[in-house]
């Protein structure tokens, strides 16, 4: 499949949607709290981070963005034509690598399991979530 034929459009809807995601998993709505306790996190290093967060957040969105490319590619590649596929592909490649890549670096980490588990599964669900805008929108 050649690059241009990939819906730039859908892919970058995709990134957005992550970002958005993101956005709320990590708020006070949802696991705000929890994720600032599991890693330990200060109220100095929450305001130092708040400082470079636009760089963050900036190169973020950059990492969606090649993220939903990749993903549409592989929609493509595997013929993945229904919503319901393209999400099971994301529970797929999230599988397949950032859990196991996840769950590596964890083990190497001081830091306990149920940080993994939270990372993980706003990484499951955005995966999941632009899989299905990317078969859909084909």
């Amino acid at each position: 499949m050649p690059a241009t034929s990939v819906n730039y459009l859908a892919v970058l809807v995709s990134a957005v949607t992550a970002f958005l995601v993101g956005a709320v998993w990590y708020s006070p709505l949802l696991f705000g709290k929890m994720w600032v306790e599991e890693h330990g996190f200060t109220s100095e290093k929450i305001a130092a981070m708040r400082a470079t967060a636009g760089r963050a957040c900036g190169v973020s969105f950059l990492c969606y963005l090649v993220m939903g490319f990749v993903m549409s590619l592989l929609v493509a590649w595997t013929g993945v034509t229904t919503p319901e596929g393209g999400s099971r592909l994301g529970a797929v490649v999230w599988l397949g690598f950032a859990a196991t890549i996840g769950l590596t670096a964890n083990m190497f980490s001081e830091k306990r399991i149920t940080t993994f588990l939270l990372d993980a599964g706003y990484q499951l669900v955005y995966l999941m979530i632009m899989g299905t805008i990317l078969a859909a929108w084909r």
